[in-house]
């Protein structure tokens, strides 16, 4: 049996089952480590989604696992059911005897997922056991918690590696767990290595072998396929998926349900989540990343800040003409934006769409902000890293605008005396018709500028004491010129709310650092006084 043919939409009735296991497969990632509390305002939001499963974590395994289910019994979960995660009993011992099975009774939940080896190389090699009682572990566990009131999704693990190996025992081992009282027999991609179609015929035979079950995928990112092999897992008749947010996992990742859930609805008419919450899939993105302390991908499918950027100014012509010329879906719909981008590669177009998304006037000007940006970047500026500097840019175009402050002087000294460097800087800037001209030290010369420039600025602008240095990086444009060569510098800032990026170039670094600086300072206060958001 060979998976239908499905156009786009072909699905549209369909439900499916998004089973979101962040909070265990997901912290497997390096550089992951997630508190208890962590978890659970992450499993909040997973809620909130509209998720059908949220994978607690293993409670047999680690205190931190054990403490998330004891709290979470204390939580009312709205959408979402939360499930313990669990091996198979060890050889040799009866379910009851075994600690881990107890572990998942003892978690509280309604529903544990159980995982057992379908892969033959696994139960001889892993398990070091013989293929007949890894049947019976499979059954038996299955079986132990179904007789105490849980539900169980069963987790084949390794199932396509030992269906390539030897296709009626892995069949074998779904059987078991079916046996046992599984509702769902989830096949897993775990080392991470299979190809789609290889995916859709093993799904398609397993359904014509058991026509009576609930099939489910779990698909790893090691061959860049995690998503495609869900779908077409999907395609061939699963209708259970699991995967992590943004793809976080062991190795190169699990399936990211962000763009997999976002397919299922929008290309295939799939139910995924309830009505309208498919719109807080960037914002549920952005703030799994931001409890995981991990920047998000910017480039993500749907939820990356620049998966609706348009840069090319062939692009953006024609995206002023019909937004569907070159995005896929409206970016609303996932809760995303369209952005357009400054840059070298700009045209018209861009000036004139990011006039109006600012909210600017400049009539006759586009063609002359155009070719400033062309030089500038020529020069080592760069537009569209920094969109601060590029709204600045636009606005000292347009008609009536008045910089909050204009530079007139500044010096920055550095030396070293007793064993420790020491900076200082003057500066002497113009407010309107009043000249300030302050003095202050740093533990740098660029620390030593903002806190003169800060200094000279709170009398009047009393908002400067809010503002802060979020990230400096200076990149060297063109080693080849040594110690002469342009430098560009990069300031993110914040004052609590929001963050914004500015930049500035020179052959000379605090010339580069105080552009960088100034123009941070000057979007800030001039959205403050425009009454625009900074």
């Amino acid at each position: 049996m060979s998976p239908p043919e499905l156009e786009r939409g072909a699905l549209a009735g369909a439900h499916v089952d998004v089973y979101d296991t962040t909070l265990r497969d997901g912290t497997q990632r390096e550089g992951i480590s997630l508190t208890c509390g962590d978890k659970l305002r992450i499993a909040r939001r997973l809620d909130e989604l509209g998720v059908a499963f949220i994978e607690g974590g293993w409670p047999g395994s680690n205190p931190k696992d054990v403490e998330f289910f004891r709290r979470a019994k204390d939580e009312t979960w709205h959408a979402a059911l939360i499930t313990a995660f669990g091996a198979t009993r060890r050889a040799g011992l009866a379910p009851e005897d075994d600690p881990s099975m107890q572990a998942l009774l003892d978690a509280g939940t309604r529903v544990c997922t159980l995982f057992g080896k379908s892969w033959t190389l696994h139960v001889t090699e892993v398990l070091r056991t013989t293929l007949e009682e890894n049947l019976r572990l499979v059954e038996d566990s299955v079986a132990f918690l179904r007789a105490h009131g849980r539900r169980v999704i069963y987790d084949a693990e390794h199932f396509f590696d030992g269906w390539a190996a030897d296709r009626p025992y892995a069949l074998e081992t779904l059987r078991s767990a079916f046996r046992g009282g599984a509702e769902a027999l989830v096949l897993c991609d775990t080392n991470g290595g299979s190809m789609p179609w290889d995916v859709a015929r093993a799904v398609a035979e397993v359904r014509a072998a058991l026509p009576e079950a609930a099939i489910g995928v779990h698909t790893h990112n090691d061959g860049e396929c995690a998503v495609a092999n869900a779908l077409a897992a999907v395609r061939a008749g699963a209708r259970h998926v699991q995967g992590t947010i943004n793809g976080y996992g062991e190795r190169c990742g699990n399936a990211n349900l962000c763009s997999l859930v976002a397919d299922l609805e929008l290309k295939l008419g799939a139910r995924c989540l309830p009505e309208g919450r498919l719109r807080h899939l960037s914002d549920v993105a952005r703030f799994v990343a931001e409890v995981s302390n991990l920047a998000l991908d910017e480039h993500l499918p749907y939820v990356g800040r620049s998966a609706f950027a348009h840069k090319g100014g062939v692009h953006v012509a024609a995206m002023r003409r019909d937004p569907r010329s070159y995005q896929h879906i409206e970016p609303e719909v996932v809760g995303n934006v369209s952005r357009t981008v400054l840059s070298e590669l700009s045209g018209v177009g861009n000036v004139r769409t990011k006039l109006e998304e600012l909210g600017l006037r400049a009539e006759g000007a586009e063609r002359g902000i155009l070719e400033e940006i062309k030089q500038r970047e020529a020069a080592g500026q760069s537009f569209e890293g920094a969109e601060a500097t590029a709204a600045l840019l636009l606005r000292r175009r347009a008609p009536g605008y008045s910089p909050p402050f204009s530079l007139l002087d500044f010096k920055v000294m550095v030396g070293h005396q007793g064993g420790q460097c020491s900076s200082e800087a003057t500066i002497k800037i113009a407010v309107g018709a009043d000249v300030l001209h302050t003095a202050a030290e740093g533990n740098g010369p660029v620390s030593a500028l903002d806190a003169a420039l800060r200094k000279a600025l709170a009398p009047v602008f009393p908002r400067v004491l809010d503002l802060q240095l979020v990230d400096y990086k200076v990149r060297i444009l063109d080693g080849r010129d040594g110690t002469a060569a342009i430098t560009r510098v990069m300031i993110e800032s914040s004052d609590g709310r929001q963050t914004w990026c500015t930049a500035g170039a020179s052959a000379n670094i605090l010339e580069a650092s105080w552009q960088a600086l100034a123009d941070s300072f000057e979007f800030a206060l001039g959205a403050q006084a425009s009454g625009a958001a900074a």
